[in-house]
């Protein structure tokens, strides 16, 4: 294991809590393991682990996120996560290889949904050339979390979004029968609606969208 990780698995270890971890494991669906730290405490331990270990290097940062999502507990995941976004200094055009890997691997919202509007929306603003090519193949991919962060990556841009693009992804997806899908699409939506309501409200009433869509989007219209 990478000094680094060693070092944080350590720390984390010696303020688990078995009681917690079953009611954490439980919330996500009995789907991961848990070392039971809630968030507030993990990254207070977290903060000063990064103070004490630097990473100089993209190779090495990609080495250290892969192997701490790698590992049994969820907490390293979210660890994982931070650490990349800690380090955007060392990101270049590769960086979306990591990104990709983490969302389609051990996918659930809780890491998917960071990863897409934090990892992936800061990347496209980085490489704006890659975003239709890339969440392209995202948005007609078979892969559910994929999809769902073709939608997402665009959350926090705001004024910025592509309203065009945003509009051919939701109606590429917009007959999914998947819950995260249908989710996403409102999400995105309600989002978009705090910078541009108009646009938003003729767009739900003009095309045929999932209820839960059309009620999340509506949601502060």
């Amino acid at each position: 294991m990478h000094p680094y990780n060693t070092f944080l698995a350590a720390e984390l270890n010696e303020i688990k809590d078995a009681k917690k971890a079953v009611a954490m494991k439980a919330y996500l669906k009995n789907q991961f393991e848990f070392l039971g730290i809630p968030t507030p405490e993990r990254r207070e331990i977290f903060k000063i682990h990064l103070k004490q270990h630097v990473i100089k290097d993209s190779h090495d940062l990609v080495a250290i996120v892969k192997e701490l999502w790698g590992l049994a507990e969820r907490e390293f995941q979210y660890c994982g996560l931070e650490t990349l976004l800690h380090y955007k200094k060392l990101w270049d055009e590769q960086t979306i290889e990591i990104i990709e890997y983490l969302i389609t691997t051990k996918s659930w919202w809780d890491t998917v949904d960071p990863l897409a509007y934090d990892c992936a929306g800061s990347y496209f603003r980085t490489f704006p050339e890659s975003i239709k090519s890339i969440t392209g193949e995202w948005n007609t991919s078979e892969n559910i979390w994929l999809q769902r962060s073709s939608l997402l990556f665009q959350k926090s841009y705001k004024n910025d979004t592509d309203c065009t693009l945003l509009s051919s992804y939701i109606f590429q997806l917009a007959s999914s029968k998947e819950f995260f899908i249908q989710k996403a699409i409102g999400w995105v939506l309600r989002e978009y609606a705090k910078s541009n309501p108009q646009w938003v409200r003729i767009f739900v009433n003009e095309h045929e969208l999932a209820p839960l869509s059309q009620k999340e989007a509506m949601k502060h219209l």
